[in-house]
């Protein structure tokens, strides 16, 4: 030990000063005891003596420095002679020294050892005699240890000088393989095979392997565990292992990291397969081509394996700084642990401990020098022996050419062997292009041979054209002189011409496919396919003026104009119905008719118009490079072009596919008819040559030709071998085993069976095919079995295959072949000895194989054999050391191999490997943090060492493992993958994302990393985002790099349709900051088609800088995507107030947009051509609901004679009138006769009539049009006119007609009257067959009354199938639960479920129990998502009971994303508060996808809320940015002011059309109002344009009035103000709008605008010109917006067209509505005279009516009585003569009233006295209350006592103290008149059921009496909200703190409610007020 240190330290620290006279050698002392310090002189004597004879030696021959050293040791033929004299005096001094201090050496010296070695290495002084003594040792053995390692270096190279060596550190190991050899090729191995010998070696390794092994462990562990732990400490030291820092980021690592790692984290590496594959791989044959032979570049052999990703390495060097600490490496844990198992390594990492960081460095630096040094000379390659000097004379002066290339005698058949013919080409290479190439009679002698038959490719690449032209001149070719091989030499080096010559000379033809074996060849003599120029072809196809003849009109043409001719098909075919009719009657036509249908009420969308033909001339293609994004540019907008011009043309697709980018092309293309494609590709035949198929080509074969690949490929073992030589096709094995159901070769091929039973064909191919090692070895060399076996026909096959492995031909003297058996040792010994490993044996069996293969094929099976025996008699510890061992090896070698200092192939060797030990680890680790660092600090490593070849299985673990991922790592895990990995977790996801099943939180978090970690680094990723587009956030979109990516741009432009309005603006305002927006207009005039469908989404701030022109050029890429309203109106007032002689096609192509310019632009194309699309443009607007300006429909639409005389319209006018209609009102449409509206129905019944209008129509063609007949469908085809339709008449329809139009009635608009629907559900749910007619009957169920439903149930629940998805309200659903429930008292978590929309009426207490019983995480969360996707509104009451349930248990929290809105919405605010920021954002996220519920909450919950969760998430500070106030979706305007004024001014300006659609309470609106006026926005109003106006919009009324009057006075038309009245309009019908804003608010602002600007409220100016309106004006803003001085001075035809509307206005104060009862009387005469009609239009005026002219109304009809019941502002007086003038007019007593008549009542009903309540039919009166229930009705307490009293009549509800909720929720505010005893004696499940409009119609007294502290606990939220100011005042103290607890529940009061009173109540005293009155005046007087 002492020796091998001394020698390695004295090669790096040798004294190589010159030396001086020789010393005397110290004399053997005797043996005594010696003092220390006598032994401490001698030792220092000893040290002296030994230098003085190192330097002696050095004196006699100076020693060369290392590197001539190294340059000695590598020249063979000189060795250095080793000095043994001097070797053995030092041994001598050695063994004196030892025999003498052998005590002291032992206790001091070896102990002290490790400190002495750090020591010297550290250059620390002084170190002790311990250091000095090895010191001097290892510098004077220096010159004699270089002298041995030379020797034997100079030895290893000798005897491997004349071998072909892959690399030099193989040559020890080539040593020991020619020794093996020479015993092999003697008669020693035949000796072996005898039985006995074989019998006693297996007796003996039976008898001995076990113990020896054992033995053998022992001494490995010993042997391996001290050097082992001394390399892992180095290496642990050089190499930084990669970690996580603080901010969870960490460096790749490369893969000797990653194995350090893995050692560290219980990785189980296995490299000892890799290691046996690298040493003892076999020898492959050098035959050309192959990469192991000298080849031109111009072959390619196959995809070479580098590196997929820059990884840089962290190189070992010997001046390496950054060594790692102490504590990072084994020595932490030696020093740290108690027990101390290696003693010298404890005291290494002792001495260690002691250094300082540079002196670390220093034993670094001077222990790698000491190494390096050491083993350097045995791994540097061997010298030259060609170039070498040698001092021998040469035996013969004969080249290599003369000596063995003897080319004069290659013409003799089968005389030279193929082995000496590579050799030549390689070592002879100029003579034998001469003599071989150039000499066709050598040439074709040579090629006979298969084995030659790379000569073809070798000469044709050397000699460049030379020996094309010399063997393929066609016109010397007869079919005697032909050869084959010289035909497939021409085919493939000069294919072009030879086919040329195939296809023009059928001469030629028949010379060359005379010969059998050139019937592989396919010619293709077809003509290439023609370029198709597709605009050429749209040209002529579609030509739509010549389609006449509609036969002559082909399917095919129709399908390529609709193409690539969209927009003009639809506007010229489509709207031609006659065409379309015609076109049709070819069945192969008949989706036209669909298509057309379907596209003019959906405008078509077409892609970009961009260049195709520039971009996409594929006849260039052939000779270029084509950027991927090119490729996908072309194939998604000229998919007919690309599909003939590209996937049809095999070699443009071959060159294309070959692109990475590209590989898509292979689906794509292969939707083809692939017939032709295949047969070019897929040549077989060709495959069984030596030549290189490309893997793409393999890949289709076997993907669209399966039986014939399996064929000729699986069932072909020469094909099948040939393509194995490519590594990247190694995914052939999986894929036959797959297309031919093999099996384990091992398993099946049971070859001891065979002598018994005789194999099929298939199993003898199979074992053949993929066992053919054993096979040879079995059935080739058992002469018995191969006889056995031959004996069936279709066996014979298996003797001629034998024969080429068993009797390999020769070649006599005389020229005749003979059979010369020649056995296979290698394969004999294998079978003797038993091993039956999976070895392929052939290629060592092969003529001319060497023996040193055969020794590895051997040496690798013996191995493979032994190896689970070694495995099991190891223990595991000697197996972990042995595993730790190899892997330290394995990073060694990897060092070596960086450093270059080898070159072995380390990564690709382990590469496999390496990913097995991963993926084992990945699947059985359970700690995230270490996976952790295996993706984040290995990821690329790993993605380098992925195989890139086809179906490996390795291939997407790592991606697998990406989607494994906690989400809060996910971000800092993906943000460090590599950009490969990136677009293989994209491309996996896209493929696999039905079934990952990711959260919405970790797609959105993965596409944030994706967008501003990735893309900005790689735009190329963008175009593998797929399906995750979608997801991608505003702030992720704009973090998107600005580059000028043309597949980029192309994937958003396809993409952005189907994104979200969001996500659209985000792109465009990521568009914007990339294109200068000042330059914009002066740019191309093709900009908008240039950049495609994204310019549409462009802020509006930059699209306004687009110039008329481009917009017309553009127009049909701005009109195919979804333009915000402000810019359709841009679009629209710039090209028509620019362009004054705009087309007919321009006016078709802008539609709806025409209705957004001014009028008086359009009417400067009256008289024109185009002036008739305007009008129908027009039209089409207000068929689709778009409201237009009043001058716009009378200037453009009506003519003066429409109006002046109705009955002279024709019916074709009356249609084209029909949107208008309803502005025309009900008088012009009395004007119209049956004639002229019949015509017209079909028209009419889409258009959206009043009830009252609609009247007028059916009254006028009810003569002529019956709805009574059955089948004949008139009733549906009313459309919207049904709501005219009287009760009388739907009463008497019989049922099949009513159950046929139902359906077709409940989709109109406005829909059938509320007494209509009374109507048709007593006649249909009085019949007991209404439970078979549900699926006709579902339109009206929710407004069905109890009452009907009761007696139905029983049936429901047994005849409706259907019953658990009908769409009951609340109080049908509980009716229907305790019924379905009845035999189930404890339901199941299935039952329930299975209940459907009936769980809806499920009680508290039923749910409570269900509850308790499941009381689990997983069930409940089913109960919650089942009830969250309930089609139907949840109870309140319901809401309550789940919350206070599931409050109860501990995981209530977990539960929050699983509520849903409608419950998590009902929460109380004190449990809202004290969420954390998590349950925060799943609260945020749940109320904006659906806001519906957030705001039907009151005013100050909703204000509340939003603060919290302001507050919680953290954005209450700073600057309120536009990412914020998006991510809070409805909410975000919630916020509180002093927040909302915060708001980002560039977001406010950019977005303000988006900041249109939220709510505004008064704060906020003066808030926007401010951030108008700022400098910063739009500055100072004085100064705003026309286009500022447009912009602001509505939130012009949000400007306070002083500021309004400030408005340029010419900016304010009435065109303009009508706009805005409309914009107000249409919000306010909104989503929003209709929930968040009363009409009211912003009434006062509108009314000030219009009256100031048109001159109203200015003195002394001119009025204006329309101070009278116009009915059409009153349409377009609000009546009682105008004074009603200009009201009551409109002509009476005007007033009597828009008596409705006026009547209708909520907004007319009662002298206003007195000047227009003034008005209508002026009109219509005396009120005795209103017809019903007119009765229906009244409205609100009516309400002025005195009570003489009220009774003198006729009420007769349920139209004008329900037009009556609607208003409520009616007097008690009132109401009671009008229900006086109902009876008379009806002539009916109160108890013959029925339900549809009490409906029609409504508020009325009031009006009946409580005495004749009580006549009232109960059962009737029951079937209408739930329409009354809804009102707020004014009736007094007695009349709602009586009607309660109705409600319990035995024949409806019956007694009130059996009602259950559902009668309460049903009856609605009639609850309020129970009696008190009734309603003080409530339940819990009662109380639940009455409404908050019932709760707040009790009196104030009588709600403190009935309802006492208990009860009012049991109130919901909604139930306490509506309590009246009046009654809450009423409450005792107790009471009031119930309540409070019921709004605000778990706040921190502590009341207790058992056993409490109410006490008695206190009163002021008479006294009291007395005195108070006293002071009040003393106090006024004074």
């Amino acid at each position: 030990m002492l020796l091998i240190l001394s020698i390695i330290l004295g090669i790096a620290c040798g004294d190589s000063t010159k030396p001086s006279s020789p010393k005397t050698i110290i004399r053997q002392s005797e043996k005594s005891s010696r003092s220390e310090d006598e032994f401490e002189r001698n030792i220092k004597v000893l040290i002296e003596n030994i230098r003085s004879l190192s330097k002696e030696e050095q004196r006699e021959e100076a020693s060369p420095n290392l590197h001539q050293r190294m340059s000695r040791m590598s020249a063979p033929l000189e060795r250095m002679a080793i000095d043994s004299t001097s070797l053995d005096t030092y041994l001598t001094i050695f063994n004196s020294l030892f025999s003498i201090y052998q005590p002291a050496l032992i206790d001091s010296f070896i102990e002290t050892l490790p400190q002495a070695l750090i020591c010297i290495l550290a250059d620390r002084q002084p170190c002790g005699w311990q250091a000095d003594l090895t010191s001097t040792v290892s510098s004077a053995l220096n010159e004699q240890v270089l002298s041995v390692i030379s020797s034997v270096k100079a030895e290893a190279c000798m005897s491997t000088s004349n071998m072909r060596m892959a690399d030099p550190t193989m040559a020890q190991l080539n040593s020991l393989q020619e020794m093996l050899t020479n015993v092999l090729s003697s008669d020693f191995p035949l000796y072996l095979l005898s039985d006995n010998v074989l019998a006693l070696w297996n007796s003996f390794m039976d008898m001995a392997f076990p113990p020896v092994m054992s033995f053998m462990s022992d001494i490995m562990l010993s042997a391996l565990q001290t050097p082992m732990d001394f390399l892992k400490l180095g290496l642990q030291f050089g190499i930084e292992i990669p970690t996580l820092d603080q901010s969870e980021m960490c460096q790749q690592g490369d893969l000797k990291q990653l194995i350090m790692w893995g050692m560290n984290h219980n990785v189980s590496w296995s490299f000892g397969q890799s290691l046996l594959d690298m040493f003892l791989a076999p020898e492959t044959p050098c035959s050309f081509p192959s990469p192991e032979c000298q080849a031109t570049n111009s072959i390619q052999f196959g995809r070479t394996g580098t590196s997929l990703v820059d990884i840089p390495p962290s190189i070992l060097t010997c001046e390496q700084q950054n060594l790692n600490q102490l504590n990072e490496t084994l020595c932490a844990a030696i020093l740290g642990a108690t027990s101390k198992e290696s003693y010298v390594l404890y005291q290494m990492c002792q001495a260690l401990s002691t250094l300082s960081q540079t002196e670390v460095t220093k034993v670094w630096r001077n222990m790698c020098h000491m190494v390096k040094n050491g083993i350097l000379p045995l791994i540097e390659p061997c010298s030259d022996p060609g170039t070498a000097q040698s001092s021998r004379s040469a035996r013969s002066t004969l080249s290599l050419s003369e000596l063995l290339c003897d080319y004069q005698n290659w013409t003799i058949d089968g005389a030279t062997d193929p082995a000496l013919v590579s050799m030549c080409s390689e070592n002879d290479r100029a003579a034998f292009i001469l003599a071989v190439c150039n000499n066709a009679e050598v040439m074709q002698v040579l090629v006979r041979n298969p084995n030659n038959a790379w000569v073809w490719e070798f000469c044709a690449n050397t000699s460049d054209s030379y020996i094309v032209n010399l063997y393929c001149s066609y016109n010397i070719w007869t079919a005697e002189t032909i050869d084959p091989s010289i035909v497939t030499f021409c085919w493939y080096n000069d294919m072009e011409r030879f086919q040329f010559f195939l296809c023009d000379s059928m001469a030629f033809f028949m010379v060359v496919f005379s010969s059998d074996e050139n019937n592989w060849l396919k010619p293709n003599c077809s003509e290439p396919p023609p370029q198709i120029d597709i605009n050429t072809l749209v040209d002529e196809s579609c030509k739509y003026s010549e389609w006449k003849n509609v036969r002559a009109i082909s399917p095919e043409q129709i399908s390529i104009c609709i193409q690539n001719d969209e927009v003009r098909f639809i506007n010229e075919v489509c709207v031609d119905h006659k065409f379309v009719t015609l076109l049709v009657q070819n069945s192969a036509n008949a989706w036209v008719e669909q298509y057309c249908y379907y596209s003019i009420r959906n405008p078509p969308t077409s892609p970009p118009l961009l260049s195709i033909e520039v971009w996409c001339n594929y006849s260039k293609w052939t000779n270029m490079s084509v950027d991927p994004s090119v490729v996908a540019l072309c194939w998604q907008y000229d998919q007919i072009g690309f599909r003939q011009n590209v996937c049809c043309n095999i070699p443009l697709y071959d060159k294309l596919s070959l692109h990475a980018d590209n590989q898509w092309l292979i689906r794509e293309c292969s939707n083809n008819d692939t017939t032709s494609v295949l047969e070019q590709v897929c040549v077989y035949s060709d495959w069984s040559q030596p030549t290189i198929v490309d893997m793409t080509d393999i890949a289709l074969c076997a993907d669209l030709d399966t039986e014939n690949f399996t064929r000729n490929v699986c069932a072909n073992v020469t094909v099948f071998q040939n393509l194995l030589a490519n590594l990247d096709n190694t995914w052939l094995l999986e894929q036959c085993s797959n297309l031919t159901a093999l099996g384990r070769p091992a398993e099946q091929c049971q070859y001891s069976s065979w002598a018994l039973v005789l194999p099929d064909a298939a199993l003898l191919t199979l074992c053949w095919d993929y066992d053919q090692a054993n096979f040879i070895s079995f059935v080739c060399a058992d002469s018995s079995m191969l006889t056995h076996i031959t004996q069936e026909a279709s066996s014979l096959w298996v003797g001629t295959l034998c024969a080429t492995y068993t009797a390999p031909q020769t070649t006599t003297v005389s020229g005749s072949n003979e059979t010369t058996p020649q056995p296979c040792l290698t394969m004999e010994l294998a079978k003797r000895l038993n091993w039956t490993c999976s070895t392929d044996f052939s290629a060592a069996c092969q003529p001319g194989a060497s023996q040193v293969q055969g020794l590895r094929v051997l040496l690798r099976c013996g191995i493979k054999i032994l190896q689970p025996r070694l495995e099991n008699l190891m223990t595991t510890q000697v197996a972990s050391v042995v595993k730790q061992a190899t892997s330290l090896w394995v990073v060694l070698l990897l060092a070596l191999e960086e450093s270059q200092m080898t070159s072995l192939r380390m990564t690709e060797n382990i590469r496999l490997s390496v990913l097995d030990s991963v993926v084992a680890y990945m699947d059985n680790e359970t700690n995230f943090d270490n996976k952790r660092v295996l993706l984040q600090c290995f990821g690329k490593v790993l993605t380098s060492l992925m195989q890139t070849g086809r179906n490996v299985p390795t291939n997407f673990f790592l991606i697998k493992e990406y989607f494994r991922i906690p989400l809060s790592h996910l971000r800092s895990v993906l943000s460090a993958a590599d950009s490969i990995i990136v677009r293989e977790i994209l491309l996996y996801y896209n493929r696999n994302y039905a079934t990952l099943q990711l959260t919405d939180d970790y797609l959105h978090t993965m596409v944030s990393v994706l967008f501003q970690i990735h893309l900005p680094k790689d735009i190329s990723l963008f175009s593998d985002m797929g399906l995750l587009l979608a997801l991608a956030t505003p702030s992720d979109i704009l973090s998107m790099p600005l580059q000028n990516n043309i597949n980029a741009l192309s994937i958003i432009n396809v993409s952005i349709k189907n994104l979200s309005l969001e996500q659209q603006q985000a792109f465009g305002r990521w568009c914007s900051q990339s294109m200068s927006l000042p330059n914009m207009t002066a740019g191309n005039l093709s900009v908008i088609r240039d950049i495609g469908n994204l310019i549409a989404y462009l802020p509006f701030q930059s699209f306004q800088y687009l110039s008329p022109a481009q917009l017309l050029n553009g127009l049909d890429v701005l009109m195919s995507n979804t333009l915000s309203p402000l810019k359709q109106q841009f679009i629209a007032q710039s090209l028509i107030g620019t362009f004054r002689n705009l087309t007919v096609d321009e006016f078709r192509r802008l539609g709806n947009l025409s209705c957004l310019a001014h009028p008086s632009q359009l009417m400067a194309y009256a008289g024109t051509e185009a002036f008739s699309v305007i009008q129908d443009n027009i039209r089409t607007c207000a068929i689709q609901g778009f409201s237009v300006p009043s001058n716009m429909i009378s200037s453009l639409v009506l003519k003066s004679s429409d109006l002046q005389s109705p009955s002279s319209l024709t019916p074709q006018r009356v249609s084209e009138l029909g949107p208008f209609l309803p502005l025309l009102g009900s008088s012009v449409l009395q004007q119209l006769t049956s004639a002229q509206l019949l015509p017209a129905l079909s028209t009419l019944a889409s258009v959206p009539f009043t009830p009252a209008q609609a009247r007028v129509i059916i009254d006028k063609i009810s003569a002529n049009f019956s709805l009574a007949l059955p089948g004949s469908e008139h009733l549906s085809m009313l459309g919207s006119l049904v709501s005219g339709v009287k009760m009388e008449t739907l009463w008497t329809l019989p049922t099949d007609v009513l159950l046929e139009a139902l359906p077709a009635m409940s989709l109109q608009t406005p829909g059938l009257t509320p007494p209509q629907v009374s109507t048709i559900i007593s006649k249909l749910w009085g019949s007991s067959s209404v439970s078979q007619w549900m699926d006709k009957v579902k339109p009206l169920l929710s407004s069905t009354p109890l009452l009907s439903v009761i007696p139905q149930v029983p049936l429901l629940l047994i005849r409706d199938t259907a019953v658990h998805t009908r769409l009951w309200n609340t109080q049908q659903a509980k009716v229907l639960f305790k019924e379905a429930v009845v035999s189930h008292p404890s339901l199941s978590l299935q039952e329930f479920l299975s209940l459907g929309t009936l769980a809806t009426g499920v009680s508290c207490t039923d749910l409570r129990r269900l509850f308790q019983k499941l009381a689990s995480l997983s069930p409940l969360r089913d109960i919650m998502t089942f009830l969250r996707e309930q089609p139907v509104p949840l109870h309140p009451s319901l809401k309550k009971c789940v919350f206070e349930e599931l409050y109860r248990f501990d995981f209530f929290s977990e539960l929050l994303g699983d509520l849903g809105s409608q419950i998590a919405l009902s929460l109380p605010l004190s449990t809202i508060k004290k969420f954390p920021p998590d349950k925060m954002h799943s609260l945020k996220k749940i109320i904006i996808q659906d806001p519906y519920y957030f705001l039907l909450l009151p005013s100050t919950k909703q204000a509340v809320l939003v603060d919290k969760m302001v507050q919680r998430l953290d954005m209450y500070t700073g600057l309120y940015t536009e990412e914020e106030f998006r991510s809070l979706g409805v909410m975000a305007t919630f916020v509180t002011d002093e927040m909302f004024f915060k708001l980002d001014r560039s977001f406010f300006v950019d977005s303000l059309e988006f900041l249109q659609g939220f709510c505004y309470n008064a704060n906020k609106r003066d808030q926007v109002a401010k951030m108008l006026e700022e400098q910063w926005t739009f500055g100072p109003v004085k100064k705003w344009t026309s286009e500022t106006l447009n912009q602001v919009d509505r939130f012009l009324f949000f400007l306070p009035k002083d500021t309004i009057q400030l408005i340029p006075l010419g900016l304010m038309s009435l065109e303009r103000i009508e706009r805005l009245f409309l914009s107000q309009q249409e919000w306010e019908r909104g989503e929003f709008g209709s929930l968040c804003q009363k009409p009211s608010e912003l009434f006062e602002k509108q009314q000030f605008v219009l009256q100031f600007f048109l001159g109203f409220l200015r003195i002394g100016r001119a009025p204006y010109t329309g101070l009278i309106p116009s009915c059409e004006s009153l349409h377009g803003t609000q009546p009682a917006a105008w004074t009603i001085d200009s009201l009551r001075n409109m002509p009476q035809a005007a007033f009597r067209r828009c008596l409705e509307l006026i009547g209708q206005d909520p907004f007319f104060r009662a002298y206003e509505l007195l000047t227009l009862l003034t008005k209508t009387k002026e009109v219509y005469g005396m009120p005795s005279s209103f017809n019903s009609s007119v009765i229906s239009q009244l409205g609100r005026i009516a309400t002025q009516l005195t009570l003489e002219e009220l009774a003198s109304l006729r009420l007769s009809e349920i139209q004008s009585i329900s037009a009556m019941g609607a208003l409520n502002t009616w007097t008690s007086r009132q109401l009671k003569l009008l229900f006086s003038t109902v009876l008379n007019s009806t002539r009916k007593t109160p108890s013959q009233l029925d339900s549809s008549t009490f409906v029609a009542l409504g508020h009325i009903v009031c009006g009946i006295d409580a005495p004749i309540m009580r006549n009232l039919n109960p059962v009737e009166f029951s079937k209408a209350v739930l329409w009354l229930g809804r009102l707020n009705l004014s009736c007094s307490e007695e009349q709602l006592q009586a009607l309660t009293g109705l409600l319990s009549h035995s024949l409806a509800f019956g007694q009130v103290s059996f009602w259950g909720s559902e009668v309460f929720i049903e009856i609605g505010a009639i609850a309020a008149g129970l009696p008190d005893i009734a309603m003080s004696a409530l339940v819990r499940e009662q109380i639940e059921g009455i409404t908050p409009l019932a709760i707040s119609l009790i009196p104030a007294g009588k709600f403190a009496v009935v309802f006492n502290q208990a009860q009012i606990r049991m109130f919901t939220y909604d139930q306490a909200v509506a309590v009246t100011e009046a009654q809450r005042s009423a409450l005792s103290t107790v009471q009031q703190t119930a309540l409070s607890m019921v709004l605000n529940p778990w706040e921190d009061k502590p009341v207790d409610f058992r056993g409490m009173s109410l006490g008695v109540a206190m009163h002021p005293s008479p006294f009291f007020y007395l005195s108070s009155v006293l002071i009040m005046l003393l106090f006024s007087l004074g």
